[in-house]
């Protein structure tokens, strides 16, 4: 466990005071390291690019780059980093539109020293869906707005992927869903990681995104 590399982290956002306490809670924690700051998105992606983070907080509302701007210049390029989009409400429309994007999350920042270190661990693992409950309902709120449309990738998912899709629109962990299929964690990554190819998603949030919009699952229907 000692070995293991510290999780590498970016801090984007525009109050300096904000920063330094983002930077004080990721520095506590064993296994994180603070490896760059940004006060506006155009820094973002230039420390980003500079330091190679593993999970940077993005601040959504910035001078000179917005945040989401920031965030799909970083997702368009090789190898991206994971972002969590650190904002004041949940259910902006922003939100919504970073989930498409690509990103791992949001987080407010009100949220407490712990759930920041675990937003971080979630996102950096990859195995779970930052904040489940939260996230799908901004998802289901916004994507139930337009009637689904079902694109010609699903027809290449096998019905056990398409099972695993829907999981994954609920929310649910590797191994959560290893419990309700009956089989193993490492098969579930596996049909995860398929999943994600074969649709050509990036992350578990953009999964959940894309179950919605294509009408596999309906809004109210996948909790």
């Amino acid at each position: 466990m000692s070995e293991a590399s510290p999780i590498r982290v970016v801090v984007a956002d525009d109050q300096a005071m904000i920063r330094v306490g983002l930077r004080m809670v990721v520095e506590s924690e064993p296994g994180m390291e603070v490896v760059g700051e940004a006060a506006d998105g155009v820094e973002a992606v230039a420390v980003v690019r500079r330091c190679r983070p593993d999970v940077v907080l993005m601040d959504i509302s910035m001078p000179r780059m917005d945040g989401l701007t920031a965030a799909r210049q970083l997702l368009d390029a090789p190898h991206p980093p994971k972002i969590v989009m650190l904002t004041t409400f949940d259910t902006d429309e922003n939100l919504y539109a970073a989930l498409r994007a690509g990103t791992s999350g949001f987080l407010l920042k009100v949220s407490p020293p712990e759930q920041l270190v675990e937003a971080i661990r979630v996102v950096a693992g990859g195995d779970g869906l930052l904040d489940p409950a939260v996230t799908t309902r901004v998802i289901a709120s916004f994507a139930g707005r337009h009637e689904p449309v079902r694109p010609p990738q699903l027809a290449e998912l096998t019905p056990r992927e398409l099972e695993v899709l829907r999981t994954l629109a609920r929310g649910l962990t590797n191994a959560e869903i290893a419990g309700e299929l009956f089989v193993g964690e490492a098969t579930v990554k596996t049909h995860v990681a398929r999943v994600l190819m074969k649709l050509n998603l990036r992350d578990r949030a953009q999964a959940v995104v894309f179950a919605y919009e294509s009408g596999v699952v309906r809004p109210g229907a996948a909790g």
